[in-house]
């Protein structure tokens, strides 16, 4: 078995009142800038470096299964393409198979065994 550095790195949760969900995490102690609200995705670092992030259900309808998403830095890409592997030869479900993303990052995603979404990036 390859030694992969992964770590957790997010918390993604589809939110259907963004402005409700950040006054409601407001309220116990985290911090989003000015005006997120408005925004189409946003995001606050945790204690201990994890990020959990915000997006509107609407934008996330095609994209996320489930309400939530767990994500996981593999390293660098072929980090991300083993870690794939690894999941989906075990018998898992690989939703999406390792690819370069417009946003710049290598990115897949597979499902837990509860089907909720886990992104592999790097």
């Amino acid at each position: 078995m390859t030694d992969i550095s992964m770590r957790m790195d997010a918390i993604g949760v589809a939110t259907s009142d963004l402005a409700a969900s950040l006054a409601f995490y407001r309220l116990l102690g985290l911090t989003f800038p000015e005006g997120a609200e408005r925004q189409p995705h946003v995001e606050t670092e945790l204690a201990g470096g994890i990020r959990l992030m915000f997006d509107p259900v609407e934008s996330t309808a095609d994209q996320v299964r489930g309400r939530i998403a767990l994500a996981f830095h593999c390293g660098d890409a072929a980090g991300v393409d083993a870690a794939y592997e690894r999941v989906t030869a075990a018998g898992h479900h690989g939703e999406s198979k390792p690819f370069d993303a417009p946003w710049g990052q290598r990115y897949a995603v597979v499902l837990d065994p509860d089907g909720n979404q886990i992104d592999l990036f790097a």
